[in-house]
């Protein structure tokens, strides 16, 4: 084991110290193998499986797992019309199971998400039986403030261009703290307590992935 890695790893168990507190289940799985086999094990076959747009879980191959495996795919990108959205958007919020990632989390155990049409933020928020959270050890920040920043400089411009939105971040590579049409960052949701014991599970894994 590297030294950095030793050291991740001493950060994951205070850190899920801190998760736990706050009514949040944490695992740390080493490597992004590890993660996604933690992950399919907390699923019970035939549970009913949704998630927001987390390059995270499709890295780490859970995505297509999830697709060969015997579950319910509450698949969002087979709506073709606003009508179907709200549709599936009804049956995603009464999912077993809702799959993301984070765009930051603090060393105090805060989740910190910035989201633009806000169905991911929702849903962590409120309504799935459970939330998985995978998150890589380097989106770790010091507190709210500094995932915040985190996530204007790291996360926001990638995702931007991801999906196609025409933002000054999207052009630049640069947060411009813009209120275009397209921006992505109309919610800020910072989730400090799981009122319900144990809904949010986050898995921690050394490995960086997402943005």
């Amino acid at each position: 084991m590297s030294y950095k890695s030793e050291a991740y790893a001493k950060t994951a168990e205070t850190v899920m110290k801190k998760f736990e507190k706050r009514g949040m289940t944490a695992f740390y799985c080493p490597t992004t193998e590890e993660a996604k086999e933690k992950i399919l094990s907390l699923m019970e076959k035939g549970a009913s499986i949704t998630w927001g747009g987390t390059e995270s879980m499709k890295e780490a191959g859970v995505m297509d797992a999830i697709r060969n495996g015997d579950y319910e795919l509450i698949d969002r990108s087979t709506a073709k019309t606003p009508e179907e959205q709200r549709a599936l958007y009804g049956k995603m919020v009464c999912a077993d199971y809702f799959l993301t990632s984070t765009n930051a989390f603090t060393k105090d155990g805060e989740l910190v998400n910035i989201d633009g049409a806000a169905n991911r933020v929702a849903c962590i928020a409120h309504g799935p039986a459970h939330v998985i959270v995978l998150a890589s050890m380097n989106k770790m920040c010091a507190d709210v403030d500094a995932a915040v920043k985190r996530i204007h400089t790291e996360a926001c411009p990638p995702n931007a261009i991801r999906v196609g939105v025409e933002t000054p971040c999207s052009t630049t590579g640069v947060c411009a703290d813009c209120l275009s049409p397209g921006c992505i960052c109309a919610q800020i949701l910072v989730t400090r307590k799981s009122r319900i014991p144990g809904r949010i599970i986050v898995v921690l894994t050394e490995e960086p992935l997402g943005f």
